[in-house]
């Protein structure tokens, strides 16, 4: 059975940026949600709009 207990080394303690976050529960602004909509949109045009457009 291996050793767990030898980390090799490795350290669990890292040096972490407070600045980024990736969490859902982050606030967000109204740009951000804008920016999504845009986003999202584009998404729909591409996915649909061009074959339709290429079926007419």
């Amino acid at each position: 059975m291996a050793d767990h207990a030898d980390d090799g080394g490795h350290s669990d303690h890292h040096e972490h940026d407070e600045g980024r976050s990736t969490a859902p529960q982050s606030a967000y602004t109204g740009r951000d949600v804008a920016v999504g909509w845009v986003v999202a949109l584009v998404g729909l045009l591409v996915t649909f709009g061009i074959p339709i457009a290429l079926t007419i």
